[in-house]
C-alpha cells in the first residue's frame, strides 16, 4: 500500500488498491467554506506537509434527506470538509488517459460523489478511464444570492455550488496527469442536478477550456431561476429564521441553515410562485448573466461534442402515478400547460388505453425532462450531439417504477452489484446485456467524443432536422423521431 503514493499541487498524498484500480478519496480542491467563506466563492486552500491519508471518502456538504428512493437516507455531512473529490484510476503511472469528471445529481440539495453508484472502478479497469467525482455546495449554502445584502459580496452570488465545480475542474486540469489522467481529455458528466449542472457549465466563461466533451443525463439547460427571483429566496429566508442580515446566516449553525432552508423550500411555491426548488443556480449576474439554453443557442461550447438523454418514466420515482386520478388530471396538467385538454388529448391518443396516473407520469417525465433536452440538442443545432432515451422497464414494487428517475446511473457505471441496486431492478434476469450496451456508449465517447467509436451499432448524431435516438431497452434500437407527436403538444410552451 505504500507505493501508492502521488504529489499534488499541495502535497504527498497515500491512495489504496479497490477492485483491481487504485483509489484516492477524499481530496481537498478548495479552502473549507466556512465563517466568511459561506455563501462565498470558493477560494484556494493552503499546501500540507507530509503525506496525506486519501484511503477514505470525506463527509458531504450540509444536507437533510430528499424525495424519492434515491435520496431518502442520511448521508454524512461537515461544512467544514465538503469541497472534496474522489479519484479511480487505473494507475498513477503518467499514462495520459481520458477522464471522466461526475458531478452528482440530488435536486441542488442532496448527494454525494462517494455514493457506490458512482464507483468509476469498471470504467478504469474496463475503459482504461481515470474516474473523478465530486463534491460541491448544496441547496442554501450553494445558492443563497446574497450581493443585494452587502456591498462587498464578490461575484458569483447565488452560484458558488457551480463556481465550486469550475474548483474542482480546475483542480483537475492541475493535477490529473500525476493520477494518470489527460487533462486535455476531460468529460464532464452527471445525472438530473448533475447534468443541470453540466449545461450551466457549458454555458460559463469560467469553465471554458476545463472540459472538452459533456453528457446530460435526465437534465438540461432550463433550471434557473432569474436573480429577482433568488434574492427574493434569500430575504425569505431571512424572514423564516428571524435574522436581519447575511452576517447573522453566516453566523448560524450549519443545523440552522438547513432547518431555514427547509422552511423556505415549504413556503416559497406559495409565497414566491416557483415552480422548482428555490435554491437553483439563477441567472443575471456575471458569472451566468443569460439562462444556458439561450447561452448554447448562440454558440456557446458549439465544439463541444455532448451525449445527452432522458428515461421513459422519470417522474414514477416521486409516487406521482398513485397520485392524480381522472379527476385531477387535466387541473392538474393545467399547471404545466396553457390548454391542459389539448395536452391530455394529445398524450390519450399516443398512449390509448393508459391510466390517469399513467397520463400524469409521461406528461410530467416530458415538461420536467425530455422536452428540454430535445430543445438543447436542437439549441446546438450541428453541434455534435447523440441523444439517447432509457427504457428498461424495473420489476421492483410490480413494475410501479419503469423506467423510472436515476435507475439508468448502475448501467452506465456498469455497477449492477453494488449496494441496492437490486432493489432498484427487482427480481428476474439480470439486464446486463443492457448495461454492457450501455457502458461501452459512455467508454467510447468519453475516450472518444463518439459513442460508436467502442464498436457499437449504429448511432448518427442527432440533428434538428434528423432526430436519431438510441433507445436503450431489453431490446435496445436506433429510432427515428420517438415520441413526436406529445412533443409537439409543447410547441411554444416554456
Amino acid at each position: 500500500m505504500s507505493e501508492l503514493q502521488v504529489i499534488t499541487t499541495h502535497g504527498r498524498v497515500q491512495g489504496r488498491a479497490r477492485r483491481g484500480v487504485e483509489l484516492y478519496a477524499g481530496l481537498p480542491y478548495a479552502a473549507p467554506p466556512i465563517g466568511e467563506r459561506r455563501f462565498r466563492p470558493p477560494e484556494p486552500m493552503a499546501a500540507w506537509e507530509g503525506t496525506r491519508d486519501a484511503t477514505r471518502f470525506s463527509p458531504a456538504a450540509p444536507q437533510r434527506p430528499g424525495d424519492g428512493l434515491t435520496n431518502a437516507v442520511e448521508i454524512p455531512w461537515d461544512e467544514v470538509g465538503c469541497l472534496t473529490l474522489n479519484i479511480t484510476t487505473p494507475g498513477a503511472d503518467g499514462a495520459g488517459r481520458a477522464v471522466l469528471v461526475w458531478i452528482h445529481g440530488g435536486d441542488f440539495k442532496n448527494g454525494t460523489g462517494a455514493t457506490p453508484w458512482y464507483d468509476g472502478s469498471n470504467f478504469a479497469g474496463n475503459g482504461d478511464i481515470v474516474v473523478v467525482s465530486i463534491n460541491y455546495r448544496l441547496g442554501a449554502f450553494g445558492f443563497t444570492a446574497v450581493d443585494h445584502l452587502h456591498e462587498d459580496e464578490p461575484g458569483g452570488s447565488g452560484l458558488v455550488g457551480l463556481l465550486d465545480q469550475v474548483a474542482a475542474l480546475e483542480w483537475v486540469r492541475d493535477n490529473i496527469a500525476a493520477f494518470g489522467g489527460d487533462p486535455s481529455r476531460v468529460t464532464i458528466a452527471g445525472e438530473s442536478a448533475g447534468a443541470f449542472s453540466v449545461a450551466t457549465l457549458l454555458a460559463m466563461s469560467e469553465a471554458s477550456g476545463l472540459f472538452q466533451q459533456a453528457i446530460l443525463q435526465s437534465g438540461s439547460a432550463h433550471a434557473v431561476q432569474s436573480g429577482e427571483q433568488a434574492r427574493a429566496v434569500t430575504d425569505l429566508m431571512l424572514e423564516m429564521a428571524d435574522l436581519q442580515s447575511v452576517s447573522d446566516l453566516r453566523r448560524l449553525h450549519p443545523d440552522g441553515v438547513l432547518d431555514a432552508q427547509e422552511a423556505v423550500a415549504e413556503s416559497a411555491p406559495r409565497r414566491l410562485g416557483l415552480d422548482l426548488s428555490p435554491f437553483y443556480p439563477s441567472t443575471g449576474s456575471t458569472v451566468l448573466p443569460e439562462r444556458p439554453i439561450d447561452a448554447i443557442a448562440a454558440g456557446a461550447s458549439a465544439d463541444i461534442p455532448v451525449l445527452l438523454g432522458t428515461n421513459g418514466d422519470e417522474a414514477t420515482l416521486w409516487g406521482l402515478g398513485a397520485a392524480v386520478d381522472e379527476d385531477r388530471l387535466a387541473d392538474w396538467a393545467g399547471r404545466f400547460h396553457p390548454d391542459a385538454g389539448a395536452l391530455v388529448d394529445a398524450y390519450r391518443v399516443a398512449r390509448p388505453g393508459a391510466r390517469a396516473g399513467d397520463l400524469a407520469v409521461a406528461i410530467y417525465t416530458d415538461w420536467m425532462f425530455r422536452v428540454p433536452s430535445v430543445r438543447l440538442a436542437e439549441a446546438r443545432g450541428l453541434a455534435p450531439t447523440w441523444m439517447y432515451h432509457f427504457d428498461w422497464k424495473s420489476r421492483a414494487f410490480d413494475g410501479a417504477l419503469g423506467a423510472t428517475h436515476a435507475l439508468e446511473i448502475p448501467f452506465v457505471f456498469d455497477n449492477l452489484d453494488r449496494a441496492g441496486v437490486d432493489a432498484f431492478i427487482g427480481p428476474g434476469p439480470s439486464p446486463q446485456h443492457v448495461a454492457d450496451a450501455m457502458h461501452r456508449a459512455w467508454t467510447a465517447f468519453t475516450r472518444d467524443g463518439d459513442p460508436t467509436s467502442g464498436g457499437g451499432p449504429s448511432w448518427p448524431a442527432y440533428r434538428p432536422d434528423d432526430r436519431q435516438v438510441m433507445e436503450f431497452a431489453d431490446a435496445s434500437a436506433l429510432l427515428s423521431a420517438p415520441g413526436a407527436a406529445e412533443l409537439d403538444a409543447w410547441a411554444g410552451v416554456r
